[in-house]
């Protein structure tokens, strides 16, 4: 061993071997960027020393982000390696097994918060920033997806390699706290230092879709798409972001050709990328948009991904697959599974309880019609939907279902209300003119029946 040894940033690390410390650096370069294959780049890092902890805990972070409750079983092998080896690890290094470790036992805010303290006490350790970010995102901690990097930006000087990657992070966090022109600067910056920064990019198609600014948004993307759309395992979730802007001008014919060839090319069971696809296909859903078989192929995947109670997030995206295929059963199990994980003391206990089965039950009541239960269900969590992870952007489907279910409901002063709501963001959007001109129609026409 030789403790002197540090990464790439100066975070010392016991190992002796500076090749496996190579294929170390290696694969936290790929994870800052979303490049394949950093999973590749640790195992070889353990083939070199089997005993170098951190590499044990970047698989282990690298599982956790996931959020696949299949990947507890290589997490655990992982975190077992670490801990055979731990006699010589340092401080940190056990802060990350620690970490880990409450990510497999389902304490979901505990290991963020654990990630967030290695971060602030180590604030060139962009691992445990990175996952502390993730976790943010997933867990919906808006504002800390916002302070956590820029915390981390006074042990770095702009000339440095990751300190684009921290400027990315901290342009989401400012976008997802409505700060859209510091959010615009830093992502703007971060791209500028590197075009593969696929983060940032995310960034800064958050800020132009919260803005409404979507010819920007298009030709930002089709722009830049060269440095960030090969070989990143973030690319599909870019290109989602491409379609929703062909959504807001109602060109559903791109937006479903985007579906078929860069967010769900291939039926995978990768929970992150079905999330994606049941989002868009859902908002066509509202629409009244045929998507042929696109459903039935997505519900067979989740069905084949086949899990249920680990991650409320994942489970309302599956529902929705099995609702408008018409997998009934699929879809009650989904419900009865997180009705049970809603009794559980844990993270995803707290989201199940809170938003994920409310929501779940709203979809569920959207799908045969009972738009009266739909509202009730959706008025009443809107205002702590934060709780069930996600971004504004991906939230916005709990508002587009309470829009669409207030209109077939004959609510006519919430739909206004609700389009209005809209168009104070989006003025330009012609989705959102046209489901104000939907509620003007529906409210003449109520008008001539009640005459």
């Amino acid at each position: 061993m030789n403790p002197a040894l540090t990464d790439r940033f100066g975070n010392p690390v016991t190992t002796g071997n500076r090749k496996a410390l190579e294929h170390y650096d290696r694969a936290v370069e790929l994870l800052n960027t979303y490049r394949i294959d950093p999973l590749a780049a640790i195992e070889a890092a353990i083939a070199e020393d089997p005993s170098f902890v951190m590499a044990h805990c970047f698989k282990a972070a690298l599982l956790a982000t996931t959020t696949e409750r299949g990947t507890a079983p290589a997490m655990a092998v992982a975190l077992d390696a670490a801990e055979r080896h731990a006699r010589h690890a340092s401080p940190r290094e056990r802060a990350h097994i620690a970490a880990a470790r409450a990510w497999l036992a389902g304490n979901f805010a505990e290991s963020v918060r654990l990630y967030g303290e290695i971060a602030s006490d180590f604030p060139r350790d962009l691992l445990a920033l990175q996952v502390a970010h993730l976790g943010d995102f997933y867990l919906g901690y808006s504002t800390l997806l916002r302070d956590r990097p820029t915390q981390a930006l006074h042990a770095w000087s702009e000339s440095e390699p990751g300190y684009g990657f921290i400027l990315g992070m901290r342009a989401f966090g400012l976008e997802e706290c409505g700060t859209y022109g510091e959010a615009e600067r830093d992502g703007r910056r971060a791209v500028e230092m590197n075009l593969a920064d696929a983060w940032a990019v995310h960034a800064l198609a958050h800020v132009y879709e919260m803005q409404g600014r979507t010819s920007h948004g298009i030709d930002f993307l089709n722009r830049t798409a060269a440095g960030w759309s090969d070989n990143n395992f973030l690319a599909f979730h870019n290109w989602w972001h491409l379609a929703l802007y062909y959504l807001e001008r109602e060109d559903h014919e791109t937006a479903l050709a985007l579906y078929d060839t860069r967010i769900r090319p291939s039926e995978n069971c990768i929970a992150v990328e079905m999330v994606d696809a049941s989002a868009l296909l859902w908002r066509l859903h509202l629409r009244g948009v045929d998507v042929g078989s696109r459903w039935d192929a997505l519900a067979s995947s989740w069905e084949r991904f086949g899990e249920v109670g680990f991650y409320a997030f994942n489970d309302v995206h599956a529902l929705m697959a099995f609702l408008c295929s018409g997998r009934k059963q699929a879809a009650e199990s989904v419900i009865r599974g997180l009705e049970v994980a809603a009794g559980r003391d844990n993270t995803n206990g707290m989201m199940s309880r809170e938003v994920g089965l409310p929501l779940a039950l709203a979809l569920r009541a959207m799908v045969n019609g009972d738009y009266a239960t739909t509202i009730e269900h959706i008025t009443r969590i809107r205002g702590f939907a934060n709780r069930f992870g996600g971004s504004h952007a991906q939230r916005d489907l709990l508002h587009l279902t309470l829009c669409e279910a207030a209109l077939r409901a004959g609510r006519t002063s919430l739909a206004q209300g609700l389009a209005a709501e809209r168009l104070a963001q989006k003025p330009d959007s012609s989705f959102n003119r046209r489901f104000l001109l939907c509620v003007a129609a529906s409210e003449k026409l109520s008008g001539e029946v009640a005459a």
